[in-house]
C-alpha cells in the first residue's frame, strides 16, 4: 500500500513552483511558491546541500544560471547562499526550513534530492539525513524523490514511513553525458524499485511508453510525469500518467 498522500494525484503539480520569469517570479523562489499556494497547486522543488550541511531550495549544481555568482552551491555556506538574489526577480535562495515555514501544509510538497556526487552511485547520505531532519516536525503532506535510487534507499533506511519515489527517464547520453554508460543502462531499467519499497515513479513524459513504466503501472504504482509544457502534452501524458508536473501554462 502506497504511503503517497492522495493529494499528489488530484491537482497538477507546479514544477519548481508556479513560476513566471516574465513577471519576475523565478523558479524555486518564495514568490513561485506563493503563486502555487494561491492557485492551489502542489509544489515540486529541488534540494542542494550547502557547504555547512543545510538543504537549500535550488535546482542547479552551480550558481551562474540563476544568480550573479559562479561556482558550486556545495562550496558556499547557507548564510551566504541566502544573500544571493535570483536573476530576473527580487527573491533570494531559500533554505528548505524557510520554505516549510512559508507553505505550512497549505499544499503538498514533492521534493527532489539532487545528487551532488555526479555519477548517480552511492552517496554519503548527508543531504538525505539533513532533509529528513528538517522535515521531521513538518505536519504537511510531502514526498521525497531522486534520480538516484541509492539516495532513496538511504531515505527508506533512515525514515521508513516517509513517502518516496524514483525519478525515471531514458537516460540518453545527450541528457546525462557525465553519468557512465553502464550506470545509465542500469538506471534506465528503474532498478531497486521494489527493494526500497518506493511509493511512486515520476517519469519523463517523452518516455512514458517504456515497458518498465507499463509494468509498474500494471502493478498499481502511481505514475507521475515531468515536465509538461502545453495542454497537448498534458492530454497525451494523462493517457498513462496519474498526474503531471507542469510549467509555462495554466493546467
Amino acid at each position: 500500500m502506497t504511503r503517497l498522500p492522495p493529494a499528489f494525484l488530484t491537482r497538477p503539480i507546479a514544477h519548481r513552483g508556479y513560476h513566471n520569469k516574465a513577471e519576475g517570479v523565478i523558479e524555486n523562489s518564495p514568490s513561485a511558491f506563493a503563486a502555487a499556494i494561491a492557485a492551489g497547486y502542489p509544489i515540486e522543488l529541488d534540494l542542494q546541500l550547502s557547504r555547512d550541511g543545510v538543504p537549500m531550495v535550488f535546482h542547479d549544481d552551480t550558481l551562474e544560471r540563476l544568480t550573479a555568482e559562479t561556482g558550486a552551491v556545495r562550496d558556499r555556506d547557507a548564510a551566504e547562499l541566502e544573500t544571493f538574489t535570483l536573476k530576473g526577480g527580487t527573491d533570494r535562495i531559500p533554505t528548505l526550513a524557510r520554505v516549510l515555514e512559508q507553505v505550512d501544509g497549505a499544499v503538498p510538497l514533492l521534493i527532489e534530492l539532487k545528487d551532488q556526487h555526479g555519477a548517480m552511485g552511492e552517496t554519503d547520505g548527508v543531504l538525505e539525513r539533513a532533509a529528513l531532519d528538517v522535515l521531521k516536525e513538518y505536519a504537511g503532506p510531502f514526498a521525497l524523490m531522486s534520480f538516484n535510487p541509492s539516495m532513496i534507499a538511504k531515505v527508506a533506511a533512515l525514515s521508513p514511513e516517509t513517502p518516496r519515489g524514483i525519478i525515471g527517464c531514458a537516460w540518453r547520453k545527450i541528457d546525462e553525458p557525465h553519468v557512465p554508460v553502464d550506470r545509465r543502462a542500469e538506471l534506465a531499467a528503474i532498478p531497486g524499485f521494489k527493494e526500497i519499497d518506493a511509493d511512486f515513479l515520476s517519469h519523463d513524459h517523452t518516455d512514458l511508453d517504456s515497458p518498465r513504466v507499463e509494468q509498474l503501472k500494471a502493478q498499481g504504482v502511481p505514475i507521475l510525469c515531468w515536465t509538461i509544457r502545453s495542454p497537448e502534452q498534458e492530454r497525451q501524458a494523462r493517457k498513462i500518467a496519474d498526474n503531471i508536473t507542469f510549467e509555462g501554462y495554466v493546467a
